[in-house]
């Protein structure tokens, strides 16, 4: 059943040390043989480590465990790339819901439910169940409270009941990114009566067993979950938020190693991964015997931060110069060998940019004019800093680091390399205690307007510079409500000019993914959450 489209706008049973050795033995007979070839065998180097996505601390791959599991209101749809595809940002789908209304002023949406919708255990999908799920999301303490803040759904009061399968929500303003939240990882949709049997005067919304059970309804059901370590899958078959998947069952295993997960792939022993390193790929490329899909990472990117409170970051002419100072072209060939998107060297002469985020940024190398910059900054003879990055960076980082030091150095600047244990860098990153730094980020959103205002304002985890500019905070709050497209259109280009202008973080590329699978799997997608998409894949 095609998706109802809407306008408008043991794997094994052990876990494996690095470089341990993983096969699968190959099904004998026919019906093993037929078992194995509905089988698909995903490894992958995270750790899954709850099945409620909203719980605070999970890992993406529990966001991307739940999107096979849980549907959601809404869906994005997708748009073909050669032989795959990708998600697409500007077309959002009914998963549960089959059609939407939106009201004249967009203050108010009407979803209507599918008649066809049931729950894992074969009962119907009510508004009930809707509104509760609703309410969980605004009212447990949970991941899924700020980001359902950021399309202004705070309160259980905005939803209502309005039929045997409607709901009405209702917004204080129009706001461009309250459907799109209806999509997101955290928005599952929860079977209520099975879920508030295991509810307590304490735990209202059945958090603590909803971390190691579900209460779901989507394309695949869990059949087995042993936390960090693997996940089976057995397909849902009346399902029908989309077409049935191909696979009867999946196997999410956890591979500390990237080498062993790709010596997993070109052996056969697994079917996909998505998180290779750079050179493993291009090894695996070169020897021909596994299919790579790639795509860049749209909604992503790489970048170079600041803690602009703290001197002498907090001085714009520092940033400036350390944005002229470096070797760009040599940053993004060394740390991802050129596999991805440069987010530098752009021309913005002679007409505004895009009103889009991320893009190229008009920053290339000029060292004198960088001398010059850090002079008049009222460092001539340059300072002492920090640049750090964490463990899990190590293989693209250190030689970003490298380059940095070196690049720096020849206007002054005396470059100290700190690489952090993850938990350290973390916590230090959250604490406002790294001073210049390099991380990845992605907007789940692809609206420039959830960008800026997720990485570069208010006093919260991802504005990763620290950055304080009331002009931005306008900016956001005007572009957050605005109905006229072409004012909103003018908000985003400032936004942009102004990003440039004071240079709180230095964009560097979008990285790409690497699906890397066996020669006969079909129909990879990407998704915005960056993990995958079982429902879409296929055995030719």
């Amino acid at each position: 059943m095609a998706r109802h489209s809407l306008s408008r706008r043991t794997f094994l049973a052990s876990t494996l040390g690095a470089g341990a050795a993983l096969t699968l033995p190959y099904p004998q007979g026919t019906a093993q043989a037929q078992s194995r070839r509905e089988t698909l065998r995903h490894v992958t180097g995270g750790a899954i480590n709850t099945l409620d996505p909203t719980m605070l601390g999970s890992t993406r791959e529990s966001f991307g465990l739940s999107m096979n599991v849980y549907d959601r209101l809404m869906t994005f749809g997708s748009r073909p790339i050669g032989a795959f595809a990708t998600f697409d940002p500007t077309h959002l789908q009914g998963e549960l819901a089959e059609s939407c209304e939106i009201s004249a002023d967009q203050r108010s949406l009407t979803l209507h439910l599918r008649d066809n919708a049931v729950w894992h255990d074969g009962t119907a999908v009510t508004a009930e169940d809707i509104k509760w799920s609703l309410d969980r999301c605004v009212s447990a303490n949970s991941l899924a409270r700020p980001q359902f803040s950021s399309g202004s759904l705070t309160t259980p009061d905005q939803f209502r009941i309005a039929g045997e399968r409607t709901i009405e929500i209702s917004l204080p303003k129009p706001d461009r990114l309250a459907m799109a939240n209806l999509a997101m990882p955290y928005a599952i949709m929860v079977n209520s009566r099975l879920a508030r049997q295991h509810a307590t005067s304490d735990d209202p919304w059945a958090q603590q067993w909803l971390q190691h059970n579900t209460a779901a309804g989507g394309a695949f059901r869990v059949e087995n979950f042993r936390p960090g370590v693997n996940v089976t899958l057995t397909r849902h078959d009346d399902w029908h938020g989309g077409a049935v998947p191909f696979f009867e069952r999946i196997i999410s295993q956890t591979v500390p190693e990237a080498t062993t997960r790709a010596g997993l792939i070109e052996r056969g022993d697994a079917d996909i991964v998505i998180d290779l390193e750079a050179y493993d790929i291009m090894a695996l490329s070169r020897r021909g015997k596994v299919h790579i899909d790639s795509v860049v990472e749209s909604n992503c990117f790489t970048h170079l931060a600041f803690n602009t409170q703290s001197a002498p970051f907090d001085n714009v002419l520092v940033r400036r110069a350390i944005a002229l100072a470096l070797p760009y072209q040599d940053l993004f060939a060394a740390s991802i060998f050129g596999r991805g998107k440069p987010l530098y060297g752009a021309d913005w002469s002679g007409q505004p940019p895009a009103p889009d985020f991320p893009q190229p940024l008009p920053f290339s190398q000029n060292v004198q004019k960088a001398r010059e910059m850090l002079a008049k900054a009222g460092h001539p003879e340059g300072f002492h800093t920090t640049f750090s990055y964490a463990t899990s960076q190590t293989t693209t980082a250190e030689p970003m680091a490298a380059l940095i030091q070196e690049a720096l150095g020849q206007i002054g600047i005396t470059v100290r390399i700190d690489k952090l244990p993850d938990a350290q860098f973390n916590t230090m990153q959250a604490r406002r205690q790294l001073d210049f730094y390099t991380d990845t980020a992605a907007g789940w959103i692809e609206h420039a307007y959830y960008f800026f205002y997720l990485y570069f304002t208010r006093d919260q985890r991802w504005n990763f510079s620290n950055w304080n500019s009331p002009h931005m905070v306008e900016l956001v709050e005007k572009a957050r409500f605005e109905t006229d497209e072409a004012a909103y259109v003018a908000e985003c280009q400032a936004m942009l000019d102004l990003l440039v202008d004071q240079v709180p973080l230095i964009l560097l590329w979008q990285p790409n993914m690497d699906a890397v699978t066996v020669p006969d799997l079909t129909g990879f997608t990407y998704q915005y959450y960056r993990q995958v998409d079982f429902r879409t894949l296929a055995r030719s």
